[in-house]
């Protein structure tokens, strides 16, 4: 089934839901009322990231953090992680799968290194990384509102320390198990042809300029909309045919919508008594480890963001939910449906002529998940 069609079906069981009462009409008024702001970022910094793509602008930051390298793979492996932690905070995670998953792979190819250690950079780091702001997941989006509104730095003082600690965990074993199998040298590579170097400059502009108005206390959506409206009309202008519908992520709002609408409609019927059966109470670390383990064995089992909205209820402080945001956004690395991120990135590795197997992702993600699960939350017992 497609995401498409998953979220149809979900759409029709919402419907259902207000149909008979189950769901009463205010309460889904309530849902859309909070979910229309970051539906309509995850928009319009799609748009953003697409059109920046074509022109071309990831290939042109790849290939010259390539030259930065010199030739040394030790200094091309640790500017990559550097680049997909800073696309993942700032971009969201399904960027970093979707668009920055390709860029490293040619690169990888075009040095005559092997792609898969910079493909699993990718998406492990879309995964974890995700914790540092709150336009990095779409589940930051949600419990923004619990953390201090649209305060990046509110959101940094509660979970910087356990996002540093779960991209110091993946570094670690990412860089264990694949920089020796590298060679220690690659050969240089031309650059990548630019077809337009005016689009190429305001979307490197535009995007620059994006990525402080993003962490300013600002609604996420209001510069992320100005900055496609911004690169639609230049792109009108320079390069029509790059439009088109196919820019919006119709899947990925379908999907989204109707899992708010459903998940509203099972809150409705009392899943909060079962979710607070598992996922206990109380802000010590046991506890805290509590409600992260089972929000990651939720995420995993399904995907992290019901997992995320089934369980957000039962996280009745900052401390708590925070450590629901450990388990749902770092947590959900070992089983493919578990992250959004992680079908789109296997999409664009089938896309790209490389092959993974998914035995080894998920071997990986159970090293990582557990070590990140069990480090991560110990700020936030301490704090």
């Amino acid at each position: 089934m497609t995401l498409a069609i998953i979220g149809g079906v979900l759409w029709l069981l919402g419907i259902v839901a207000l149909a008979v009462g189950i769901l009463p009409g205010d309460e889904a008024l309530a849902v859309a009322d909070r979910v229309w702001p970051i539906l309509l970022f995850v928009v319009a910094v799609t748009i953003v990231a697409e059109l920046a793509s074509k022109a071309g602008l990831f290939d042109v930051v790849a290939a010259r953090l390539a030259r930065l390298a010199r030739g040394r793979t030790v200094w091309l492996w640790v500017l990559v992680l550097a680049l997909a932690t800073v696309a993942t905070a700032f971009l969201s995670l399904d960027t970093t799968a979707v668009l920055l998953t390709p860029v490293v792979v040619a690169m990888a190819v075009t040095r005559k290194l092997d792609p898969l250690p910079f493909a699993f950079v990718t998406v492990v780091l879309a995964n974890t990384a995700s914790l540092v702001l709150p336009v990095s997941n779409l589940t930051n989006l949600l419990a923004s509102d619990a953390l201090g509104g649209h305060d990046p730095i509110a959101f940094l003082t509660l979970l910087g320390p356990s996002a540093l600690i779960a991209i110091a965990v993946s570094v670690a074993v990412l860089t264990a198990v694949f920089l020796r199998k590298l060679p220690r040298t690659y050969p240089d590579a031309t650059a990548p042809a630019v077809a337009d170097p005016v689009l190429l400059r305001v979307s490197a502009v535009v995007t620059v300029a994006l990525l402080p108005l993003l962490v300013i206390g600002l609604e996420p959506w209001m510069p992320a909309l100005a900055a496609a409206v911004v690169l639609i009309v230049v792109f009108a202008w320079r390069a029509p045919r790059a439009l088109g519908i196919r820019l919006v992520p119709w899947s990925l709002l379908v999907f989204a919508g109707g899992l708010f609408l459903a998940v509203g409609a099972l809150e409705a019927v009392g899943i909060g008594r079962v979710t607070s059966v598992l996922a206990g109470s109380g802000d010590d670390l046991v506890s805290l480890w509590q409600l992260a383990g089972v929000g990651a064995l939720a995420a995993n089992g399904i995907n992290n963001l019901p997992a995320y909205l089934a369980m957000e209820s039962v996280a009745g402080s900052p401390v708590r939910l925070a450590a629901l945001l450990i388990g749902v956004n770092a947590g959900p690395i070992v089983t493919p449906w578990a992250s959004l991120a992680t079908l789109l990135w296997h999409d664009r590795l089938v896309a790209a002529g490389v092959r993974v197997r998914w035995s080894r992702f998920v071997l990986i993600g159970a090293v990582i998940a557990p070590l990140i699960l069990v480090l991560a939350v110990l700020p936030l017992a301490a704090g």
